[in-house]
């Protein structure tokens, strides 16, 4: 029995319905693969699309640039349908047309649909979600889709369809238990979004072997950071170049200037179908937000610094950010994270930025022990004091309790993390 036989008359109030059911169609969490996704797709005519289609993967910043990539274009005057993942506060978060997230009625009808064609087929939570979204994306006029790869990349569901340009933002050691332990392995993963005599953009610096030579046997041409393209920091703007052109004194965007370059080498590929001008290049830097990259709230004269740093790779750019970003006061950090991430290594270059460290549980089945956070600091032999809680929420209480003038909170870890935080803070009044 399906649930169009059980919750007849289902209206769009009760979304929440939906995401519970979603979350019982398969035994696994995960699994990766894309025949079943691939199968319903083709049920409900979604594996081929009339616009362009940009394919995100990489292991930190693929947010930032869906965001960047999505404001560029929308200030141009162009429709852009975004898929991204997780969400940080509601599920309509990860599927938006420019800046307005899909309505319950909408989506509602986007289950409805893939419940009436799926035919039995078992499908994974994150599954049903991508052709949720693909299916609205097909109902709608759109110029532009951005999809971003939930994990990987070769076997991720977004994969069924065909990208006309692939960004691989960075390669760098996270979720070795499905992608492999090397750069080389999880490079592999994630090149494989890249399709023949499509262009790929690839922003790391030192991208491995087997994302250049994926390229080279698909004959897909490769834009690298540092080699076809490349950006300079100045004082209080930045500038960028490519082998076609140059743009000077650029507005410093909220997110990292590495996402941002990589973004732009993706526009001027797209320029050869989409009048982009200078102006709405500006524009989306001065406009792109992204929540939980380096965002910060101001709350009566202290700064609450949210970020979902969660790896050693993430905790090396936070810990740039944050000395390119000094503190008149202290600084208080609030971290939970996952037991089977890279902890040691992610707080190692964040410790000489904290004055006070507050962990939390995270109650996740993946979750880790405020006491397992701790032995990593005493690992690093760290010698700011150290406080641990059952949940984000009551770090958090306590923390923002102790903070004075000019002090500032940095919590940070893992999306749950942070968006625990996010749903706090909507419900209290500070």
């Amino acid at each position: 029995m399906t649930i169009t036989d059980n919750i007849v008359g289902l209206d769009s109030r009760q979304l929440s319905d939906w995401l519970s059911y979603i979350e019982t169609l398969h035994p696994h969490r995960m699994e990766f693969g894309l025949e079943r996704i691939s199968h319903v797709a083709e049920n409900l005519n979604l594996l081929h699309f009339d616009c362009p289609i940009v394919t995100v993967a990489g292991t930190n910043g693929k947010g930032s640039n869906v965001g960047l990539l999505a404001a560029i274009l929308s200030v141009a005057g162009y429709r852009v349908g975004t898929y991204t993942s997780p969400h940080l506060r509601h599920y309509h978060e990860r599927i938006r047309v420019g800046s307005q997230c899909i309505s319950d009625q909408d989506l509602c009808h986007a289950f409805f649909q893939v419940e009436k064609k799926r035919l039995g087929t078992s499908l994974t939570y994150f599954e049903y979600g991508t052709l949720a979204a693909l299916y609205y994306f097909k109902q709608v006029p759109l110029d532009l889709i951005i999809l971003e790869v939930g994990l990987g990349g070769r076997l991720d569901a977004v994969n069924c369809v065909d990208a006309d340009l692939s960004i691989i933002s960075t390669i760098a050691i996270d979720h070795t238990q499905w992608l492999g332990k090397t750069r080389e392995k999880i490079g592999l993963e994630k090149a494989a979004i890249m399709r023949a005599y499509r262009p790929c953009v690839c922003g790391d610096f030192s991208p491995p072997t087997s994302v250049l030579n994926t390229a080279k046997s698909l004959n897909s041409p490769l834009y690298r950071l540092g080699v076809e393209f490349d950006y300079k920091m100045q004082h209080s703007s930045w500038s960028w170049q490519s082998r076609k052109r140059s743009l000077h004194h650029l507005p410093l965007p909220t997110i990292d200037l590495q996402n941002a370059a990589t973004v732009l080498q993706a526009v001027e590929l797209l320029s050869e179908r989409f009048t982009i001008a200078s102006f709405a290049i500006q524009e989306g830097l001065k406009r792109v937000f992204v929540p939980g990259r380096f965002h910060i709230i101001e709350k009566n004269a202290r700064q609450i610094i949210v970020d979902v740093a969660h790896n050693p790779a993430g905790g090396v750019c936070l810990s740039k950010r944050l000395a390119n970003t000094p503190c008149l006061g202290e600084t208080y950090a609030l971290a939970g994270m996952m037991a089977d991430k890279d902890i040691t290594n992610t707080f190692r270059p964040l410790s000489n930025h904290v004055d006070y460290w507050y962990l939390c549980d995270l109650t996740e089945h993946r979750g880790a022990k405020a006491t397992q956070l701790k032995q990593s600091l005493l690992d690093l032999k760290v010698k700011q004091s150290i406080l641990e809680f059952s949940s984000p929420e009551f770090a958090f209480q306590r923390a923002f309790s102790q903070l004075r003038k000019n002090d500032r909170l940095l919590i940070f870890g893992s999306f749950h993390t942070a968006a625990a935080i996010y749903h706090y803070l909507e419900r209290e009044s500070l």
